[in-house]
């Protein structure tokens, strides 16, 4: 298929040609993330065929976007990966989360979600000047394993990274329920009680897990009680 083009000699329009076809955005963001098999970005993207996913990839790997290089063992397979240009689009990602946030609303039956967006989601609002010295472990339920969010404030600012480390508090929730806590709009000791969260350590760093992040998640219907935030036990 030939490339669009709308044929206007602006930075802008070129960036959407670039990156402005379906789907395209999307695999972006899986990428940022971090390297992505074919077949795991399938599953994460449902409703993406594997053609124009095939497509996508081919187009962007054209354009120095995305690299593909070949997986080690024990499954050989190729991997696809973020160039410098590509993981240069991170600011543009996370400027337009914070944007669509606004438009987001509450969880919508049938809407798909990875817990590992999560860290993507936290590092976008990430307060970038002094926060408080406080670390988290965080937990979040994935199918039968749990991904791992370390989130550090300091005089620098929030830094999100994926693993554990040295905290405070390590606390196991769902995705949802991490988001309420962030937004101040889940209180930490009633999330406890209700067992929508659980928490080892010094429990009175979660209050201060708000101040972390420069912004609200307010867009997003968190803390309303039309958001159904899941309970642990009900895994």
């Amino acid at each position: 298929m030939p490339e669009f083009r709308y044929a206007q000699f602006c930075p802008l329009a070129r960036a959407a040609e670039l990156v402005g076809e379906r789907w395209t955005l999307l695999v972006v963001r899986e990428l940022l993330l971090g390297p992505q098999r074919f077949s795991d970005l399938r599953r994460r993207l449902p409703g993406l065929s594997s053609s124009v996913l095939a497509e996508r990839l081919a187009r962007l790997a054209e354009r120095g976007i995305v690299a593909r290089r070949a997986a080690g063992p024990p499954a050989p397979a190729a991997l696809y990966e973020l160039t410098e240009t590509g993981r240069a689009l991170r600011p543009v990602a996370v400027e337009l989360a914070r944007w669509g946030l606004r438009f987001l609303g509450s969880p919508q039956p049938g809407d798909h979600f990875e817990p590992d967006w999560l860290r993507l989601g936290l590092a976008c609002f990430a307060r970038t000047t002094r926060s408080p010295a406080r670390a988290y472990a965080i937990r979040i339920p994935d199918g039968d394993g749990e991904v791992a969010i370390h989130v550090a404030g300091g005089r620098r600012g929030t830094v999100v990274r994926e693993g554990s480390g040295p905290a405070d508090v390590s606390l196991r929730a769902h995705a949802l329920a991490v988001l309420g806590l962030a937004s101040g709009g889940l209180d930490p000791h009633q999330a406890l009680r209700s067992g929508q969260l659980e928490a080892e350590g010094d429990l009175a760093a979660l209050r201060e897990f708000p101040a972390l992040f420069e912004t609200d998640f307010d867009g997003a219907g968190l803390g309303s009680p039309d958001v159904v935030i899941p309970n642990q036990k009900g895994k």
